[in-house]
């Protein structure tokens, strides 16, 4: 019965099996009592018996197609998952694209243009996985991989700090055929494709990345929606995605880009729209009543927020992620570690999960600390900027690694940023 795909067929199947076995039956019943209208009670059992069959027969065959079209693991996929890498690029003299796939080629789940993956990197030298979060580049039609473009990142100038431990491991032992273990999309810097009001996508650098999702996006699912798509690099050597961004808007007749270089080459030529720097001015410029997505290094977006809330733009119609360094805190209530301060090693008493562990100074931020050990807050930017990862302090003391942008619950804490700074540290986690 069950090799039996067609509803129709399976119902009529189903139907004549009940048929048979009510008729039996209710032959016993007619033989073994005294029922008055004998025919009658077999002719209703029979009936009844056929119709139940049939109907049986629908929803079983409803239900296994359903159940045979259901994503494979990505209604549940709450965990790490390992992925394959299937295809890497060079996007640009820092850029490199990562295609991922499940190592066993289960469907996976859609995500909203703007969100990231988080994944764990096993990496030589580190005493535990590195976790970091990167931005999907790419469309969620079908959803067949993942794409993560990644910035390799070279230690700050003038600073005594290594380079990305993460960014340089990707770009460098990581080629088709590694597998990475990664956790689902998440991320609340989503564009809400269905609006109808002018959005403006403004990137510098790998600020492009998410930039990306939310075009293509856009373009496929609301064609009609005005987009401006600016972009800041310092010249064509380190603009990733020119050619993908202008074969949207040969395609789209909404979409109007504009790319900024501050230092372009004479073979630029053609390639740009402007000199200089992506500024508020220029956003003005090009588009009047909008929505705005930024997304880039803080002073690039500490200037553009600035001179939008100076024009007259609502904060609240301004959405950003920064890449980096968090900007500057508006006030200076929490305390900032620094190596005096910071515990040699803290026991964290995780309330909710009912986990007490022992951290130590090398072992990075609370948040990082919990992952490492399999429990799973909610986070979104990682630098103190969203929110997301607040959570209420029950004991002890904790000090921030820098100073917080989010406003903060009193009482709470950003784990993202955060490190203990008593011996005993209770979390609401």
């Amino acid at each position: 019965m069950r090799q039996i795909e067609n509803p129709i067929f399976r119902s009529i199947k189903r139907a004549g099996a009940a048929f048979a076995i009510s008729t039996i039956v209710s032959g016993a019943v007619v033989g073994f009592t005294n029922v008055k209208d004998k025919a009658r009670l077999g002719v209703y059992a029979s009936l009844l018996g056929t119709s139940c069959g049939a109907i049986a027969g629908l929803v079983s065959s409803i239900s296994t197609k359903k159940s045979m079209t259901q994503p494979t693991g990505s209604s549940t996929w709450q965990d790490w998952r390992n992925f394959i890498v299937i295809r890497k690029v060079k996007e640009s003299e820092e850029i490199t694209s990562f295609y991922l796939k499940p190592e066993n080629n289960a469907e996976i789940p859609n995500f909203q243009p703007g969100q990231f993956l988080t994944i764990k990197l096993d990496i030589p030298g580190q005493a535990k996985p590195v976790i970091r979060t990167y931005s999907l580049s790419d469309d969620s039609e079908g959803c067949e991989y993942y794409r993560l473009s990644i910035k390799r990142e070279p230690a700050p100038p003038g600073l005594d700090v290594p380079p990305g431990i993460a960014s340089n491991f990707m770009h460098d032992r990581i080629n088709e055929g590694s597998v990475i273990l990664v956790k689902p999309p998440k991320g609340h810097f989503v564009l809400d494709v269905n609006n109808s009001l002018p959005v403006v996508l403004i990137s510098n650098g790998v600020g492009i990345t998410p930039m990306l999702s939310m075009v293509k996006a856009c373009s496929r699912l609301n064609p009609n929606r005005p987009i401006w798509f600016l972009h800041g690099a310092r010249n064509g050597q380190f603009h990733a995605f020119r050619d993908e961004v202008l074969a949207i808007a040969r395609q789209n007749p909404n979409l109007h880009v504009h790319f900024c270089y501050s230092r372009p080459r004479p073979e630029d030529e053609g390639y740009y729209h402007s000199i200089g720097y992506i500024n508020a001015a220029l956003v003005k410029s090009l588009v009047e009543q909008a929505e705005y997505f930024l997304c880039g290094s803080p002073p690039f977006m500490e200037s553009i927020m600035a001179g939008l809330k100076e024009s007259g733009v609502a904060s609240s119609s301004i959405l950003f992620e920064v890449f980096g360094a968090p900007m500057k805190a508006t006030a200076e209530k929490h305390p900032v570690v620094n190596r005096d301060e910071a515990v040699e090693a803290a026991k964290i008493l995780f309330a909710k999960s009912g986990k007490t562990l022992t951290w130590d100074k090398g072992e990075g931020t609370i948040l990082e600390f919990a992952q490492a050990n399999d429990l799973n807050p909610a986070y979104s930017c990682r630098i103190g900027i969203c929110g997301t990862c607040q959570c209420k302090i029950l004991a002890g003391e904790v000090a921030y690694q820098e100073p917080p942008t989010a406003e903060i619950d009193e009482g709470a804490v950003l784990i993202c940023i955060s490190k203990p700074k008593t011996s005993n540290l209770v979390l609401d986690l």
